[in-house]
């Protein structure tokens, strides 16, 4: 193998941020539209002093978390070590003989998971447009549909006790109401062996994404909506880490 490696691709490089572009692209399109319609408002209207400062810092800000989200995307999804996956098989006592994947339409581990456990995998599509209502996931679907069978998340189709391990990438938040959150990790905790881990990969609503992503945080739940799901479905929470000051892992057991 050569010492000096080849660069990637642009469009590799940037994957990440690339995806996060495509999939909020109207409120990145309003959003600049914005700052350039408020520029010309205050090069053009007299305004007076004190509201032209506040215009003009409320401009910055729009700018700044516009720039900022995708910079702080490119580093969560292209630089850091999320997207290898390899830190995965530490969250497990042992690698599982029977696991799944669930997601909701946009398959975030497409491929490394089988890599990292060969034998006994399943990956479902978890889409429901009547719980998950979010434009961005609509769109994300449109651009790249996973071709993984779909499943009911109140009802998985897996026997109880059948899996070692659960994964779920960036994909349960979509579950907008606690109690369809409540349901789902009461499924986990069913078909879950005694020992068996959930892995639940999600940002947090917390002043880390609020200052990447500013409003746009509002989509992602707090800590305690997952304790909440955890504890309510009777996992019980045996880690919790972060990949970057923005993404938050929690692993949770069914107890033996």
């Amino acid at each position: 193998m050569s010492a000096v490696a080849t660069a990637a691709p642009a469009g590799e490089r940037f994957r990440g941020a690339l995806q996060i572009l495509r999939y909020n692209l109207p409120m990145y399109l309003a959003a600049g539209g914005a700052v350039l319609a408020g520029i010309l408002c205050l090069a053009l209207l007299p305004l007076p002093h004190p509201v032209a400062l506040l215009a003009a810092a409320g401009l910055a800000a729009t700018a700044l978390w516009s720039a900022g989200s995708l910079l702080a995307s490119h580093w969560i999804y292209d630089r850091s070590p999320l997207s290898r996956w390899t830190w995965l098989a530490e969250l497990l006592p042992a690698p599982p003989r029977r696991w799944a994947s669930l997601h909701a339409g946009l398959d975030e581990t497409a491929g490394a998971l089988d890599r990292l456990f060969p034998a006994g995998g399943t990956t479902l599509d978890l889409f429901d447009p009547e719980e998950m209502t979010e434009p961005s996931i609509f769109r994300a679907r449109r651009l790249h549909r996973s071709p993984a069978p779909a499943a009911d998340f109140r009802a998985l189709p897996f026997p109880g006790g059948g899996l070692d391990a659960v994964f779920l990438v960036f994909a349960a938040h979509e579950l907008r109401r606690p109690e369809a959150r409540l349901a789902l990790f009461r499924e986990l905790a069913r078909v879950l062996a005694p020992g068996g881990r959930a892995v639940l990969v999600e940002h947090l609503r917390d002043l880390p994404n609020f200052l990447a992503f500013g409003p746009g945080f509002r989509h992602f739940l707090p800590r305690s909506a997952w304790l909440a799901a955890a504890a309510g479905s009777g996992l019980r929470l045996v880690e919790e880490r972060r990949i970057t000051p923005f993404v938050a892992i929690f692993v949770c057991e069914r107890g033996r």
